[in-house]
């Protein structure tokens, strides 16, 4: 079995308002669609945190094989959903863990990683990074590190968990800046398109 995905799409993007980031069109399909599909294609279990009160986040990947997970907590933040899709993951030697906002993220870089878990197994996590080496997305986390995961609080993310593996942190890097490239705000989105010529 593919190491399974766990997609973090419980936020509640204020600042996006009244539009939803994850649900903005890119090519006719809303972002959240497009990571869940290519999620899919590189792993059969694709594990999907959500919060209970965006039925149109579930509706997006309602057509897709991916699993939707509804986050009890997820007014606490980014770690409620860490905790809570770890726990509904199925046992695995590791998993990768993607941000639901990165609108530049494709299937290889997806690949680029897992070929990096495979080929350096001293680490403990392997991660995306920008071409000039700034780390970011996706991230996946070795078994060794899930109990530290199952006690993490607020909206850190996994700031600590990374921290403490210290230097068994192998570090991939993926083209541009598409491994921490988000868009938090309409005139962000507007921004990009006209400079990516990306229709909606």
């Amino acid at each position: 079995m593919a190491l399974p995905i766990l997609i973090l799409a419980a936020g509640s993007a204020t600042r996006m308002a009244p539009r939803d980031k994850l649900l903005e069109p890119i090519h006719g399909k809303p972002l959240l669609t497009r990571l869940a599909e290519m999620a899919c294609r590189v792993s059969d279990f694709v594990l999907v945190a959500l919060p209970g009160d965006r039925p149109a986040r579930f509706a997006a990947i309602e057509d897709t094989a991916a699993r939707p997970l509804t986050i009890r907590d997820a007014a606490e933040g980014m770690n409620a959903s860490l905790r809570e899709g770890l726990a509904a993951l199925p046992d695995a030697p590791a998993f990768m863990l993607l941000l639901a906002d990165l609108p530049e993220l494709t299937e290889d870089d997806l690949r680029a990683v897992i070929a990096s878990y495979e080929a350096h197994p001293e680490a403990l996590i392997w991660r995306g990074a920008t071409a000039d080496g700034k780390p970011g997305h996706p991230v996946i986390f070795a078994s060794q590190l899930y109990e530290k995961i199952e006690h993490l609080q607020g909206d850190d993310g996994a700031k600590s968990v990374v921290a403490s593996a210290k230097g068994r942190v192998h570090l991939t890097l993926l083209p541009g800046q598409r491994a921490r490239l988000d868009l938090d705000t309409p005139e962000a989105w507007d921004a990009w398109r006209a400079a990516t010529k990306t229709p909606r």
